[in-house]
């Protein structure tokens, strides 16, 4: 029989692992209990189990469960409620989570004003097509309300800009599509509250502002696709080149919701 080589006869190879990146176990469970409620099966409003159910049935700690719970909140997907009948409460990610990151994004890039006009210039013409097809009752009722309040012309400043704020997110409500809305809401705040308006709204403005915002209602209430979206493409491409000329600043300042 052959001899059995030795030990030091044996050849060794060199063996190099890579650190490994062991996920912690309340990423574990929020991505588990994420991609159930994105998958529809907990629709909105079902009440997650009580936390004390939840380390029984994960058989993690009530840290870990409370830690995956906060993710979940902090992510929009749950509401979590105190009191006898509280818990966590499933909801569903709509325009409100798409205009929570967008402006992260705005306000964690610094980016520049210039960024966000060319940006609405994209976007909100599409909008005001999409609303001139899909437009409701209550969505014309919503646009009129908010142009007929731009056009008193005594109301203070910051109503105002409001209105217009309304009446913008009006026609992105009236396209019936949650990212538009999301993208719109982001961008209006963003770009209403870095604007330098008291130097740039005067009655001229409000009154061009009053009937741009009339005419482009119009064609939305008429069902008119392309005369609504040309109509926006010029109201906005305007706005942005009247900012352009009195804005100084590049970097934006938007406050906190």
């Amino acid at each position: 029989m052959p001899e059995s080589p030795s030990s030091s006869t044996v050849a060794r190879h060199p063996v190099q692992l890579q650190p490994m990146q062991v996920p912690k176990a309340s990423d574990v469970l929020a991505n588990d209990l994420r991609e159930r409620i994105l998958r529809g099966e907990f629709p909105s409003g079902t009440a997650l189990p009580p936390e004390r159910e939840l380390v029984t049935q994960t058989q993690m700690s009530r840290t870990t469960v409370r830690e995956a719970l906060r993710i979940l909140e902090v992510q929009g997907l749950v509401v979590i409620k105190t009191g006898r009948s509280g818990g966590a409460f499933v909801q569903q990610p709509g325009g409100a989570s798409v205009a929570s990151s967008v402006s992260l994004l705005i306000r964690g890039q610094q980016l520049r004003l210039s960024d966000l006009l060319e940006t609405r210039e994209a976007i909100e013409p599409a909008c005001a097509g999409l609303a001139a097809k899909y437009r409701t009752d209550d969505d014309i009722a919503a646009l009129d309300a908010a142009n007929a309040k731009l056009g008193d012309l005594d109301i203070p400043l910051e109503e105002f800009l409001q209105a217009n704020v309304d009446w913008h997110l009006a026609v992105a409500a009236a396209s019936h599509n949650e990212l538009l809305t999301g993208f719109m809401t982001a961008l209006s705040n963003a770009i209403y509250s870095s604007t330098e308006n008291t130097a740039f709204v005067d009655d001229e403005v409000r009154k061009t502002t009053h009937r741009a915002h009339k005419t482009i209602t119009d064609a939305i209430r008429a069902g008119d696709p392309a005369v609504a979206t040309r109509r926006m493409s010029k109201h906005v491409h305007g706005y942005a080149e009247a900012v352009v000329q009195v804005e100084e600043r590049t970097e934006i300042e938007l406050r906190e919701a």
